[in-house]
C-alpha cells in the first residue's frame, strides 16, 4: 500500500511540474515581433489545408493601392466561355451582347487554391489582381463592385466563370475582395457591368474612392 501511494505521489508532482512547463511556454513571447496588421499589409495567416480555399499565409504589401482594372473596350465573342454551358446540373446563357447589366446580390472571393490556375478566358487566375468571376457576364468584361456597407467601390475585368452557387452573384480575386473590405466572408455587393459606350466616353469615371480602413486578412467563412 506504501508503494502505491508513493507512486501517485509522484505522478501527481510529475503532472503539476509538467502543467507548470506548458503554461510558462504559453506566456512566452518570441524574441521578434511581427508588424502590425495595416491596409497595406493585412496580418499573415495559417494557410488553410491544400483540399479549401482561403487567404495566402503572407499577403504581400501594399495590396490597397493595386490599381483598378482599366475598362478598355475588348470584343465579344460568342465562342468559347461566351457559349451557353452546364454546370452541376445548371444551364447558363451568357449574354452576348453589350448590354447594361444591374444586379444586388452575395460576394465571395477565390485565393490560393486557384491562385495560377487557368480561367475561363485561358488567362491564368492571379488572386492579386483586380479581376472577377460571373457566371453570365460577357468574357472579357468589366464591372464596377461596390459594397453598400461601407460605400468603396472598385473596377474589375470579369474573366472567369462562376461562382456556382445559388445564392452567390459574384467571386472576387483576393485583392479586389481586400479593397471592398469583404475578406471575412460572403457580403452584399451591387454589381453594374461597364458598357462599350460607358467606356468610350469615360463617363465611368468617378471620383476618388472611399478611403480603406485598417483590414485583418482571415481565412473567408465559406460554407
Amino acid at each position: 500500500m506504501t508503494t502505491l501511494r508513493t507512486a501517485r505521489t509522484r505522478a501527481t508532482h510529475a503532472a503539476v511540474i509538467s502543467a507548470a512547463l506548458w503554461l510558462a511556454g504559453c506566456a512566452s513571447t518570441p524574441s521578434g515581433t511581427a508588424p502590425a496588421p495595416s491596409p497595406d499589409r493585412p496580418a499573415a495567416v495559417t494557410p488553410p489545408p491544400p483540399d479549401r480555399d482561403g487567404p495566402p499565409a503572407t499577403p504581400p504589401p501594399n495590396l490597397s493601392a493595386v490599381p483598378d482594372a482599366e475598362p478598355r473596350v475588348e470584343p465579344i465573342k460568342a465562342i468559347g466561355a461566351n457559349k451557353p454551358y452546364e454546370v452541376a446540373g445548371q444551364r447558363y446563357a451568357p449574354l452576348s451582347a453589350d448590354a447594361p447589366y444591374t444586379q444586388r446580390g452575395l460576394a465571395s472571393w477565390y485565393g490560393r487554391k486557384f491562385h495560377g490556375r487557368p480561367t475561363a478566358s485561358g488567362e491564368p487566375y492571379d488572386m492579386y489582381a483586380m479581376t472577377a468571376a460571373h457566371p453570365t457576364l460577357p468574357i472579357p468584361s468589366y464591372a464596377r463592385v461596390r459594397n453598400p456597407a461601407n460605400g468603396r467601390e472598385v473596377v474589375v475585368r470579369v474573366n472567369d466563370r462562376g461562382p456556382f452557387h445559388s445564392s452567390r452573384l459574384i467571386d472576387l480575386s483576393y485583392t479586389a475582395a481586400l479593397k471592398l473590405g469583404l475578406l471575412g466572408g460572403v457580403a452584399m455587393v451591387e454589381v453594374e457591368r461597364l458598357t462599350h459606350e460607358v467606356i468610350r466616353t469615360g463617363s465611368w469615371r468617378r471620383s476618388a474612392p472611399a478611403p480603406v480602413d485598417s483590414v485583418v486578412t482571415r481565412e473567408a467563412a465559406l460554407p
